[in-house]
């Protein structure tokens, strides 16, 4: 169906800061925007200096950077001056462990304070912080650490003993792993991650920091080969700021919750760095999803900019109809929150609509990827909303929509691509390169991070059109990624795994739409001769993918195939995969195996 626009006609409680959409990408720079940043004393620009150390030499000093909420509902605050101490300790504790400038520091937690502390502390002492995933199983992460050149580990006694202990001979590289809470004196070859922060020093000088350090590694999967290791700046902080402002609406004294695990890049960029740049408050909820405790936290602690995912907000939905009735928002007080935005997948129209039905606020759709570092399609706190779009592109960032060949991608041609000609006219989206927060490199793949640009854009690798007054709306991957709960699942990763089960001969993995987690992960397995299919042996499958990827990246439902359909060169055909399973037009058969 279509979607009326939603109009902006009642003037906001508070002035947005981009109020002019045309206004402001006309006088916008990024050289401006550096300047709204105080740079350290030498000139150099350091991302933990801007989030933390300059508010904490400022009147921000006491004010809270962080709200713990616990799974019992406790709060704590920790304020700037006192995140300034935690992390100037944690700097000094890897400088005393001989860490220093670009050596990985990695880390795998929920979301809890000593995140921040190991985040911003690695970052100033001249590390490399690189995040993982939590609920990622022992391959993953082995995997990671591995590719990362992983040097030192900040993770609890648990995750430890479950995903990497058995693994730890695998991984000589990686030299210290620090253990949050209790546990570490039971786990030979690690060390308490309080007892090494206490012991050091709470003042950390931070090293002359060029714009163009490594500051950040952000692993994304792909469609085949290993996952892809995305290099980050320091000078990304600029964008990270700037697009805060301008997408988001956030600025000081704001209390901001982003709901986005930190080991993906939403909860590194918009959960610990953008927000903290602008000296808000951001709400650490360390329980699980639950719809009642949700609306709680937004009430009590009154959230003012709330950035979810489409998955939360269609979960929210089913106990929240958007006919009632509305007993749980309702419940609390929700007249703090004046801005809500959500990335991560395309959001539904509906969910847009709900939130301006159920919560009095319409939900703000916008666009980025791993690669880009922070938002670069969105819409705006002043700007009407056309539900099912993306936006338009954020002020410093030129958007193209380029012709596409038989394989789904912009078509190349001697180095050079063509930008579609019509308004709703579907190509991949490109962007024009020069924004401070676009990825350097693939780490140790150039020739993967070559491929990524053509004809002086970057590539984005997803399908969008353009309507005529330049709202982008989202169509698809070009390639077979999944996105599953807001989660990207790289297919090979997950055949791979199915793989090394001595039952299967070969797999094939595809998204299957879902109406709560966008898609779910679904397997063919063709099993090896003499093995026959069986309901006990698709729960044997089933749960070792679980063990070897986690939850979040295992199959949730199986298939049996003898006949998985092969390209000539042996590749399985996921895109036939979908087609079938979708009911789907089967396009191209020539490379089909088999066919005439």
């Amino acid at each position: 169906m279509d979607w009326e626009t939603i109009h902006k006609d009642t003037a906001p409680a508070v002035e947005p800061r981009l109020t002019d959409y045309e206004e402001a990408r006309s006088a916008f720079t990024w050289a401006r925007a550096r300047e709204a940043l105080a740079g350290l004393p030498d000139g150099g620009l350091n991302i933990a200096h801007e989030a933390v150390d300059r508010h904490a030499a400022s009147d921000r000093a006491g004010k809270a950077a962080l709200r713990c909420v616990g799974r019992d509902d406790a709060v704590t605050d920790v304020t700037y001056a006192e995140l300034a101490r935690r992390t100037a300790r944690f700097a000094n504790a890897l400088r005393a462990l001989g860490v220093g400038r670009g050596d990985r520091v990695f880390t795998l937690l929920g979301r809890c304070p000593e995140l921040y502390t190991a985040v911003l502390g690695t970052l100033k002492c001249g590390g490399v912080l690189c995040p993982l995933f939590s609920a990622f199983g022992p391959d993953p992460v082995e995997q990671r650490l591995r590719l990362g050149d992983a040097r030192v580990l900040v993770t609890t006694a648990a995750l430890y003993r479950k995903k990497v202990a058995a693994r730890r001979d695998a991984l000589p590289g990686l030299e210290h792993v620090l253990i949050v809470g209790p546990g570490a004196g039971e786990l030979p070859g690690t060390v308490s991650f309080e007892e090494l922060v206490s012991a050091a020093v709470d003042t950390f000088t931070i090293p002359p920091t060029s714009p163009g350090d490594m500051a950040l590694l952000h692993f994304t999967s792909g469609t085949t080969g290993t996952p892809k290791g995305a290099v980050h700046v320091h000078e990304a902080v600029v964008a990270h700021h700037a697009t805060a402002a301008y997408a988001l609406d956030l600025r000081p004294g704001d209390v901001y919750w982003c709901t986005a695990d930190p080991g993906w890049v939403t909860g590194m960029s918009y959960g610990v760095i953008a927000p903290l740049t602008h000296g808000a408050t951001v709400v650490v909820d360390e329980g699980d999803y639950d719809a009642r405790r949700w609306y709680r936290i937004l009430g009590r602690q009154r959230v003012s900019v709330w950035y979810t995912a489409p998955t939360a907000l269609r979960m929210l939905m089913r106990a929240t109809p958007r006919q009632g009735p509305y007993d749980l928002p309702r419940s609390q007080d929700l007249s703090a929150l004046r801005f809500i935005a959500s990335v991560g997948e395309p959001l539904n129209p509906e969910a847009v609509v709900w939130g301006r039905d159920v919560l009095g606020l319409p939900v703000h759709d916008n666009w980025w990827q791993t690669e880009t570092g922070c938002i670069m399609i969105a819409n705006y706190a002043a700007c009407d909303i056309r539900p099912g779009s993306m936006g338009r592109p954020l002020p410093g960032v030129e958007a193209t929509v380029l012709r596409t060949g038989e394989d789904g991608r912009a078509r190349v041609t001697d180095g050079r691509v063509t930008p579609v000609e019509g308004a709703g006219e579907e190509g991949e989206l490109a962007l024009r390169p020069g924004w401070p927060s676009m990825f350097r490199g693939y780490l140790h793949d150039e020739e993967r991070y070559a491929a990524a640009f053509a004809g002086g854009w970057y590539l984005t690798g997803d399908l969008v059109r353009r309507d005529a007054d330049g709202w982008y709306w989202f169509v698809g991957r070009a390639d077979d990624v999944i996105k599953s709960a807001g989660h990207l699942i790289g297919p090979f990763e997950v055949e791979s795994a199915l793989m090394e089960h001595p039952a299967v001969a070969e797999a094939g993995v595809i998204g299957r739409p879902d109406a709560v987690a966008g898609n779910v992960v679904k397997a063919f397995v063709s099993l090896r001769p003499g093995v026959e299919p069986s309901a006990g042996l698709r729960r044997e499958l089933l749960g070792f993918a679980r063990r070897r990827l986690g939850p979040a990246v295992a199959p949730r439902e199986m298939e049996f195939d003898q006949n998985l359909p092969r390209t000539r060169s042996g590749k399985v055909m996921r895109r036939l995969l979908r087609a079938r399973e979708l009911g789907l037009p089967t396009g191209d058969l020539s490379t089909l195996e088999g066919s005439a």
